[in-house]
């Protein structure tokens, strides 16, 4: 409540030709701005807020959440999201039709970094509801380190868990770290992870940043098998997909692409080639063109 009263006020004071809520910790005030200075709104929904684990998973936080999507979203007939089945939700529900706009990162050159040391990188916030309480255990049967980057509401439970299994040499927390530094870390790992628990339609019909991050490094990742990830990889093969997210399964899928130099090189090579389509450079011309269309 604070947050939102602290934005509806500096935004009365700043001059904009139109207003943009990210997600819906944002929306209310953008929504009251956008009635008072007569401009034009959007919605930029980086997924369905309300289906998350932390949110869908309490039922107040839930009805409270629930009622303010009702009331606002409906009244931003603009906007866009980053997958088609969080696209058509939105479309179902409130009647919107939002394009579909994913967060890619920039293309660059790949650096040599001269990492000698295999290691599996998770990078992204560390919540409730990305597998943590399987991967870490899992870990158990994979000889090799697992380093996560990054922080969030699972830190601590992450952290226990990892001294309940005996891992503390093999699991590595660096928490938050500078983009250049994080772009390091991801260059030098030799496979990604990208898991999400099915609980909630916001993690399944996801499309993790993290997902886009690991194709541009060109390394091959362990991903969840949900519509979104499964559609790129039946085009692209740049993953070893999993609809099992048990200990057992993940050490499994882990030690076959630490072991299988064949399937690892053709992921890899694949990823070489998706790089080249998965990127901000491509992407954000679907994102001008947007605005070029919303100003006309």
């Amino acid at each position: 409540m604070e947050f939102n009263l602290r934005l509806f006020f500096y935004l009365l004071f700043k001059k904009a030709d139109a207003i943009c809520a990210i997600d819906l910790d944002t929306i209310l005030p953008c929504l009251f701005i956008s009635h008072i200075k007569k401009i034009p709104r959007v919605y930029d929904a980086h997924e369905l807020f309300c289906e998350m684990k932390e949110v869908v998973t309490r039922p107040f936080i839930y009805k409270c959440w629930k009622f303010i999507e009702r009331f606002s979203v409906p009244k931003f007939k603009k906007g866009y999201t980053v997958s088609a089945p969080i696209a058509d939700e939105f479309s179902k529900l409130y009647k919107v039709e939002y394009e579909v706009i994913r967060n890619m990162p920039v293309s660059s050159e790949i650096l040599q970094t001269g990492q000698k040391e295999k290691y599996i990188l998770y990078q992204g916030a560390v919540n409730e509801g990305r597998s943590f309480e399987t991967l870490i255990p899992a870990m158990k049967d994979v000889n090799c380190k697992l380093i996560i980057c990054g922080d969030g509401n699972f830190m601590l439970q992450a952290k226990d868990l990892v001294k309940q299994n005996a891992l503390e040499e093999r699991v590595v927390f660096k928490g938050m770290i500078a983009p250049d530094e994080l772009k390091k870390y991801t260059q030098g790992a030799y496979i990604g992870v990208t898991l999400f628990e099915n609980k909630g339609k916001s993690n399944y019909f996801s499309l993790a940043n993290r997902f886009f991050d690991y194709i541009n490094a060109g390394i091959p990742q362990l991903c969840v098998d949900y519509p979104v990830y499964k559609a790129i990889n039946n085009e692209y093969k740049i993953a070893l997909l999993t609809d099992d997210l048990g200990p057992a399964c993940i050490s499994q899928n882990l030690n076959n692409l630490l072991g299988n130099d064949v399937l690892y090189q053709e992921l890899k090579n694949n990823c070489m080639k998706a790089r080249e389509v998965f990127n901000w450079q491509q992407e954000e011309k679907k994102l001008i063109h947007f605005y070029n269309q919303l100003f006309l």
